[in-house]
């Protein structure tokens, strides 16, 4: 049994379900509105499966308007709301509490504006992250951000989540790329922060919701920054026996001053279930980098020969350019299936702690003592240009004992990123999974400063419940506010 734990559910709103229900399909579309057990528990969890819970009913809107009516009516009775992209969340993020109405972006799925003069796009946030790029194409110009989930994942969670992705060690992640977006606030009023500009005057609003983890409101229309696609692209394959080794020459080239696009790390664990699956042709080693470099012919040129020289200052088992779009497309095949490889194997639990770029060396090799000691395998890819962390631990979901083994082997590492001077998350959130350590990187009075900007936007805590904060301390704080 895990030992994340969840409140248990208000029985006068159990006890109401055919009230509350009656009174969204009133307020909306009737086919919008799903209560049937049946239908809902198709949303008992997010990717992060170890944790389920069927809600009470689920809304699909397709347009603000809609969104704001359902969040008026679950206001009125008193009814919590979890946000709920494509349900890609590794973290629990849309985990939902029997007593909640999920109310879903899915459905969201214009794309409103494009204005190449004034580089913007304007979408509904049900979109996913991949069609942004494929809807700019034909014009030339793509949108940065580039989770791994990116086929799948919505704009409405990346918003929440302030999402990265490979392609974020020069371009930035979500909130670097984010200008405007319409918010559905917990009463139903909608709000518009930022716009067309970047850098608009007055309070950073758009800075807090985005990565507000669905705590302050739904994002349902966003402003998205788009840029010219590159002249060319080229990424090479670096191959070390050492997994420190490895993080050093990542080191190296940050330090350099050489600003690739990417940098991704994938261990031998990772390697061989890549090469069993997709057959990428990645060589037999402990460790592999890829790291992409883009520009002119030229700039490329100069840039991969600084990488080949930081490079072979640590005797590397194989350097692999790419020489086509064939041989780009191999190498970054085997990246973009890692997660799907794995898999095939085990059970996994996905963490992304980051770590400065300088300690990754030592990192690794604590994880891989940690792994010895809670006896769990564990897989590493991630982001390593920007200290991204994903060590993926194996376990049998069937096995007693185990799930609670690799929770707290996950919790070891989430402690090690913060105690190097990195912190727990990334890209994917605290939500639940992270909730309970985040006391190892805040102060008491650290939390109740973000549970007071909570207590602006949502006064009655209905958004996302028992996400993001220990339950121990919003307890507390609810309770202090109340006196």
């Amino acid at each position: 049994m895990s030992t994340i734990a969840m409140p248990a559910p208000d029985q006068a709103i159990l006890n109401r379900k055919e009230e509350v229900v009656a009174a969204l399909r009133a307020a909306l579309p009737a086919e919008l509105v799903i209560s049937d057990p049946a239908e809902t528990h198709a949303y008992e969890c997010d990717a992060l499966t170890a944790y389920r819970c069927p809600p009470l009913a689920v809304v699909l809107p397709r347009t603000t308007a809609e969104v704001a009516a359902a969040m008026t009516v679950c206001h009125a009775h008193g009814i919590p709301v979890v946000p709920r992209g494509a349900g890609t969340s590794l973290a629990g993020g849309a985990l939902p509490t029997a007593d909640s109405v999920i109310i879903s972006t899915l459905r969201l799925r214009g794309y409103l504006e494009i204005d190449t003069d004034n580089r913007f796009i304007r979408v509904q946030t049900g979109v996913t992250n991949l069609s942004v790029s494929g809807e700019l194409d034909p014009h030339g110009f793509f949108y940065a951000p580039d989770p791994s989930s990116q086929l799948a994942c919505t704009i409405a969670g990346n918003i929440a989540m302030n999402s990265g992705g490979a392609h974020c060690l020069k371009y930035g992640v979500t909130t670097n790329n984010l200008m405007g977006a319409t918010v559905v606030l917990t009463t139903g009023e909608v709000i518009e922060l930022g716009g067309t500009e970047m850098g608009p005057e007055g309070l950073d609003l758009l800075g807090l919701i985005c990565g507000s983890e669905g705590q302050l409101g739904i994002v349902t229309e966003a402003v998205l920054r788009i840029l010219p696609k590159p002249e060319g692209a080229r990424p090479v394959l670096i191959g070390y026996d050492s997994a420190e080794v490895a993080g050093e020459c990542v080191a190296k080239i940050i330090r350099s001053g050489v600003i690739p696009v990417a940098i991704e790390y994938m261990d031998d664990v990772v390697v061989r279930a890549v090469e069993d699956f997709v057959h990428a042709g990645y060589p037999t080693c402990t460790a592999v980098l890829i790291v992409e470099v883009e520009g002119s012919p030229d700039e490329i040129d100069h840039q991969i020969a600084l990488i080949r020289e930081i490079a072979d200052t640590l005797n590397p088992v194989e350097f692999r350019e790419a020489r086509n779009g064939d041989e780009a497309m191999a190498i970054w095949k085997g990246r973009k299936s890692a997660f799907g490889a794995m898999g095939r194997i085990n059970d996994y639990m996905c963490l992304d702690g980051t770590v400065p770029v300088s300690q990754l060396p030592y990192t690794l090799r604590r994880i891989g003592e940690l792994s010895r000691e809670h006896g769990l395998e564990v897989g590493n890819v991630f982001h390593a240009g920007d200290g991204n962390m994903h060590p993926l631990i194996l376990f049998n979901a069937n096995t007693p004992g185990d799930l609670e083994r690799a929770e707290a082997f996950g919790a070891d590492i989430l402690r090690l990123c913060v105690e190097v001077g990195g912190c727990l998350t990334g890209e994917h959130g605290v939500g639940v999974e992270k909730r309970d350590l985040m006391t190892v990187q805040y102060t008491d009075d650290d939390l109740s400063i973000q549970m007071a900007v909570k207590d602006v936007f949502d006064p009655d805590w209905l958004l996302n419940p028992a996400k993001v904060f220990p339950l121990q301390s919003s307890a507390a704080h609810r309770s202090a506010e109340a006196r």
